[in-house]
């Protein structure tokens, strides 16, 4: 207990003593001289009270301190001690939650209202030295949750931000008017103006629901012991980081699924070329100078683009006569301002999950490109709270199994369409 908090008890204490006695009218003496006992008290207290008031100030300051000043790695260590295998057997078998699994989800109980158990984001990263399915060891340092979702998350990749939101609507301001500067024409002249200042709000809500369930047989639950912990968390990694990232590319706007960047790229006014051709190494450059007109780009370099495979197999396939390299490999040297040999670029994603299977006779397909300018993300995806772990008690209860329910709520925006630009009609062969 502090030791303001201490002086404060004893002086109220003091006071309450002091009003009993000075209520009488003839005293005693030794009630006398424990009134001047009790002032003289009182009044070194005061003294004291002032004293431990600033002492504590400056503990309370240099805590803050410590406080704004960890780093993300402290987080991430925090995190690590985390165990669903304790959330499976409390929902399971009633057990108690302790340790920092039991901390942490008191806190998230303080933040926000849940059926379940909540679990953290961040608990649903593998931890170092787990073992995977193929029973290999495989180290993998933890990420910070908001800047990327899962290690393999596309949308992380592609520039995307996860913005953690407790409850409510989240909305950015962004600035949609053209205030531009202009010459006086004479010595009196007046300058240009005025110009309106005109924002757009751009939101996330709450209004989109993402989920998975999953059963535990009793044999699982009881055979598995503390590989249960890992298997959970690969299922649930697997499945929600699969599921929001088709979501934030190619999520409908409909049926219960957030409206995705690609989806959507009219919506959001997100400026789409429609090729209708075989891609050329022009066609790529036009989209980089599009980038760098609206000045959202100074460099190439600063470009993410997102692919299908088959449209990286088919420039990869197609062999230019002149400089004797592949379609690819010139976009690779385009986007990464350098030559490219056996890896991927990192700028340059190739996923079947984030766009659409290619359609249509010759087949097309869509190519996505991003950019971060001024800090500010291409792409925002607002996840409200952590996730929520509920127990069916019924569904299972002859077999004496678990199955339990996962439940997150999710959104997608785009603040500034400049920063994105979509490629679609992109034939894979000739007409």
């Amino acid at each position: 207990m502090l030791d303001s908090v201490k002086i404060a008890r004893r002086q109220s204490e003091i006071r309450q003593q002091l009003a009993e006695l000075v209520g009488k009218t003839t005293p005693t003496e030794d009630e006398t001289r424990s009134m001047e006992t009790m002032d003289s008290e009182y009044r070194s207290n005061e003294t004291r009270y002032r004293a431990a008031l600033i002492a504590e100030d400056t503990e309370r300051r240099d805590a803050g301190a410590e406080l704004e000043t960890r780093t993300a790695q402290e987080w991430a260590d925090l995190m690590a001690g985390f165990e669903l295998r304790q959330v499976a057997l409390a929902l399971d078998e009633g057990r108690n939650l302790d340790g920092r699994t039991a901390e942490i989800v008191s806190e998230l109980r303080n933040a926000g209202g849940y059926r379940g158990i909540p679990v953290p984001w961040a608990a649903l990263e593998q931890r170092a030295g787990e073992t995977i399915a193929s029973g290999t060891p495989d180290p993998m340092r933890t990420q910070p949750i908001i800047d990327r979702l899962f290690p393999d998350s596309v949308a992380g990749k592609m520039g995307a931000q996860m913005i953690a939101i407790d409850s409510g609507a989240t909305e950015w301001p962004v600035v949609t008017s053209s205030v531009s500067a202009g010459w006086a024409t004479s010595e009196t002249g007046n300058v240009a103006g005025p110009s309106v200042f005109a924002t757009t709000d751009r939101a996330l809500k709450p209004e989109q629901n993402l989920g998975i369930q999953m059963r535990i047989t009793r044999k699982a639950l009881k055979q598995s012991g503390a590989a249960l912990e890992q298997a959970v968390r690969r299922d649930m990694n697997s499945a929600m980081g699969t599921a929001l990232d088709q979501a934030i590319f190619l999520g409908s706007g409909a049926s219960g699924e957030p409206l995705g960047v690609v989806a959507g790229a009219s919506t959001y006014g997100i400026n789409e070329t429609d090729l209708s051709a075989v891609p050329t190494y022009a066609d790529f450059l036009a989209e980089v100078v599009a980038f760098m007109t609206a000045n959202a780009i100074t460099s190439p370099g600063e470009i993410r683009a997102l692919m299908r495979p088959e449209l990286f197999g088919f420039l990869e396939g197609q062999l230019n006569s002149v400089t004797q390299t592949t379609e690819y490999h010139r976009l690779a040297f385009l986007l990464a301002g350098r030559g490219v040999t056996g890896t991927f670029p990192s700028n340059i994603n190739v996923t079947s999950n984030g766009l659409a299977v290619p359609t249509g006779s010759p087949a097309e397909t869509s190519m996505l490109m991003t950019t971060t300018t001024g800090g500010v993300a291409p792409i925002f995806c607002g996840l409200w709270g952590a996730v929520d772990v509920i127990r069916d008690v019924v569904s299972d209860a002859q077999s004496g199994g678990l199955r339990i329910t996962a439940l997150t709520t999710a959104d997608v925006t785009v603040a500034r369409p400049a920063q994105l630009r979509l490629l679609s009609g992109v034939q894979l062969a000739g007409a």
